[in-house]
C-alpha cells in the first residue's frame, strides 16, 4: 500500500511510509502531465496543495451540542481537529448573531491530505447510492475544484451507532494548476471519478 523511505529532510530521521497516492503522483502523474502539456521543468507540473473540508451546522444557534457532534465526526473523518466557523454578520431571520459558531472546517496538507484523498476516491465515493461519477464543472477558473457531499456517512471511519444526524459537507481541492483543464487532468490521473 505505502512505500517506506528513510529520512527525507523531515522529522526525526525515523523511517516513515509515504502515502500511496503521493507515490503514484511522483511515479506516474508527473510524467503523464509533462507529456500531455509539454512542461519544460518538473516544477511547472501542477500539484495538489491542500484540501479543505467544511461542514455547516445551522442548528448550532439553537443547540451547541450539534456543533460539538459535527466537529467530533469531522475530526474522525479528517484525522485532524477542526476549527470553528463563526458568523460574520447577524441574520435575524435565522436567529444568528455576529460571532456565533455556525460550522467547522479543517485544512489538510502533506501526508494527511494524500491519505484523505485516497480514502475519498477509493472507499467513500463508491459507497454513494447510484454513484455515476462527480460533476466536472465545479472548477473556479483558477485550477481549484469544489464538490459537495449530502451525507457524511459514506466514510467508513464513522461508527453508525454514534451518529445521530447525517450532515453534508463541502470539499475543496486547491491545486497549483494555472487552468481548469490542467487541474481536471491532474485530479483525473489521481483517481477522481469524473462523469463522462
Amino acid at each position: 500500500m505505502a512505500t517506506t523511505v528513510a529520512q527525507n529532510g523531515q522529522g526525526s530521521g525515523d523511517a516513515y511510509a509515504l502515502p500511496r497516492l503521493l507515490v503514484k503522483y511522483r511515479s506516474e502523474v508527473i510524467s503523464g502531465l509533462t507529456e500531455q502539456f509539454g512542461y519544460k521543468n518538473t516544477m511547472q507540473v501542477p500539484r495538489l496543495e491542500k484540501i479543505t473540508i467544511n461542514m455547516g451546522v445551522g442548528e448550532a444557534s439553537k443547540d451547541i451540542k450539534e456543533l460539538d457532534a459535527a466537529a467530533k465526526e469531522l475530526a474522525i473523518i479528517a484525522g485532524q481537529k477542526p476549527r470553528l466557523t463563526r458568523a460574520k454578520v447577524s441574520v435575524s431571520t435565522f436567529k444568528i448573531r455576529e460571532g456565533m459558531p455556525v460550522g467547522c472546517f479543517v485544512t489538510l496538507r502533506n501526508a494527511r491530505m494524500w491519505e484523505f484523498m485516497d480514502r475519498l476516491v477509493h472507499v467513500a465515493l463508491p459507497r454513494v447510492r447510484d454513484f455515476r461519477g462527480i460533476s466536472g464543472r465545479s472548477f473556479d477558473g483558477r485550477g481549484n475544484y469544489s464538490m459537495g457531499l449530502k451525507e457524511h456517512m459514506i466514510f467508513v471511519e464513522l461508527d453508525y451507532n454514534q451518529v445521530v444526524k447525517t450532515r453534508g459537507m463541502n470539499i475543496t481541492f486547491v491545486t497549483s494548476a494555472k487552468t481548469d483543464a490542467e487541474a481536471k487532468d491532474l485530479l483525473k490521473r489521481l483517481g477522481m471519478p469524473f462523469r463522462n
